[in-house]
């Protein structure tokens, strides 16, 4: 099942569970399945992240072309929420952000096309977080906005200073000094 979330591109996959009493079975990437709603973004690398505390944020972070990275995101262990924020220049929900739980236990799968920025928070300790990326990792095109960015105002759930971060995610710069390389095409 596909659902489109308020931010134009960010849409949400549930995959279709098979359970018996062995367990269950699902398909986590079909590209035709997506390419019948339209969704035709080819992704050629694959990145796993291991968060041990929660409250754990990794974000607010992208890619600028020309190595541009649009990512799905699901959770193999544990439970995160998900935060794309619309960063098109253009674009009628500019600043934006929408969010969405995922986990182990609901499958769901958040789609982030180039032009978004993306974290999550871990709300649960021991996670474990796979994302399929459709460039490769370019460390001179990467680019992040703080977390906590009064100017987002997005609600990750734990107070800002109970956030575990990383040093680069915590040097990032604020969003009114974003430059973005992005501008925004409405979709067919």
């Amino acid at each position: 099942m596909i659902e489109q979330t308020k931010l134009d591109g960010v849409v949400i996959v549930t995959p279709r569970v098979f359970s018996d009493n062995r367990g269950s079975f699902f398909e986590s990437y079909n590209r035709n399945t997506l390419s019948g709603h339209d969704i035709t973004t080819e992704f050629i690398q694959d990145n796993q992240s291991y968060s041990a505390d929660a409250g754990t944020i990794r974000g607010l972070h992208f890619q600028m072309p020309p190595s541009a990275q649009a990512k799905l995101v699901r959770v193999l262990v544990g439970e995160i929420w998900d935060v794309a924020v619309d960063i098109r220049a253009g674009s009628p929900t500019y600043g934006q952000w929408t969010g969405v739980t995922l986990s182990a236990g609901n499958n769901r799968q958040l789609l982030i096309p180039a032009g978004f920025l993306h974290g999550f928070v871990t709300r649960v300790p021991d996670c474990l977080v796979a994302y399929k990326c459709s460039n490769v990792y370019a460390p001179a095109c990467e680019g992040a906005v703080r977390f906590d960015d009064p100017d987002l105002a997005i609600d990750w759930g734990i107070p800002a200073a109970d956030a575990v971060l990383s040093d680069k995610d915590a040097a990032a710069g604020s969003f009114a000094d974003l430059k973005t390389p992005f501008t925004y095409e409405a979709s067919a």
